[in-house]
């Protein structure tokens, strides 16, 4: 088949492309448009060769999108309008107004409706990395949409599927940073990943954090899950984690709010472009200290003074993901990087606007086929 013109909005770092060719779908990007500068210099520094418009999408006319003759639209528009941590503006968010152009001038009003009225074929999911193997919950809407009479292989109509559709081409798959087959592990190993090494159900169950038995529980569920990766497979190896540990200012506020996981852990949280600057919800930290028992660390902590509150949670060596790891956990392959002016803040902002490139590829190419 000849190969799909592609269109990206929202390119941000890449994500979408990144997706695109891992999908094995024959297409070229004839163009992206992001108006962010710094996100704009990172996909510039992965796709040199890609046409970058650096303008907002209000900006480009019908006919310019005429003229760039696409096959097929990618798009991550911005989630912050309508996310519970965001204002929650919606439509009177200013962030929405270039996709409210977007539904204008393709021409659409409400995008459900009107690509129905366009003759397109549709379905809606919602889908998180750890349908793949992938240990990092980052629930996600998206929509395929595909003009044509015939329903999708797929679709099923009136519903928002929350799994992937079955392909003739599927095979089991789990990705990880390195290509090297690992055996598979027949009994969980001890980690604190549970929130204790030495957990209860029931009445029994240790609270030593601000989280209920059921999150406890739900955790210890997920970390039972075989199918999913361990978070050490996605791990950098010799690197300089000084600069990533937590301050003990961090430690001493957020003590019984940090999500933490160990490299055996089966799991971590979405990850925001907060990360790194702000504790509370913008997701997991890593303990890096083997044998301390993190239960036995949390129970001491109310009878200590500030200064030994630190000196026991420094015991943990608690540390930020690395933006490397960050874009592991995201699917983003080995050859992506950071132009080396963008600073760790900026990695870790663009990081948490991005999404799992493994999900959007196995979407395109359901799609497609």
């Amino acid at each position: 088949m000849a190969g799909l013109r592609v269109l990206e909005l929202y390119s941000g770092i890449g994500g979408m492309h990144y997706a695109l060719k891992e999908s094995c779908i024959p297409a070229q990007v004839v163009a992206a448009v992001d108006v962010n500068t710094v996100a704009n210099e990172v996909y510039k520094y992965n796709f040199p060769h890609t046409q970058l418009l650096a303008k907002t999408i209000e900006g480009i006319t019908l006919e310019e999108f005429d003229r760039l003759s696409f096959d097929m639209i990618l798009m991550s528009p911005p989630c912050q309008p309508f996310t519970r941590i965001g204002l929650q503006g919606d439509m009177t968010d200013p962030r929405t107004s270039s996709f409210l152009y977007i539904l204008d001038i393709l021409p659409r009003d409400l995008l459900i409706r009107t690509i129905e009225n366009c003759g397109f074929q549709y379905q809606e999911f919602l889908l998180s990395p750890t349908s793949l193997g992938i240990p990092n919950s980052r629930l996600r809407y998206f929509l395929v949409a595909k003009r044509q009479s015939q329903p999708l292989s797929f679709q099923a109509p009136g519903q928002v599927l929350m799994k992937f559709p079955k392909m003739e081409s599927d095979h089991p798959q789990q990705y990880s940073v390195d290509a090297k087959q690992k055996t598979e592990e027949k009994e969980i190993q001890p980690s604190v990943c549970s929130g204790s090494n030495k957990l209860r159900p029931g009445k029994d169950t240790i609270l030593f954090k601000l989280e209920t038995a059921e999150e406890i529980d739900r955790k210890r569920q997920q970390d039972s899950d075989l199918s999913v990766q361990m978070l050490k497979d996605f791990l950098e190896d010799d690197i300089d984690t000084n600069q990533y540990f937590l301050p003990p200012k961090s430690l001493l506020r957020y003590a019984l709010l940090l999500d933490i996981v160990s490299p055996t852990c089966r799991r971590s949280t979405c990850f925001t472009k907060g990360y790194g600057s702000y504790v509370e919800g913008t997701g997991s930290v890593l303990q890096t200290a083997e044998d301390v028992q993190i239960e036995n660390i949390y129970k001491s902590l109310p009878s200590l003074s500030q200064e030994g509150k630190i000196t026991m949670l420094s015991m943990l060596k608690l540390r930020y993901f690395t933006p490397r790891e960050i874009a592991n956990l995201l699917g983003f392959p080995p050859e992506f990087g950071f132009p080396e002016n963008i600073t760790v803040k900026q990695r870790y902002r663009l990081l948490g606007n991005s999404l799992n490139v493994h999900v959007v590829a196995k979407l395109i190419k359901a799609l497609c086929e």
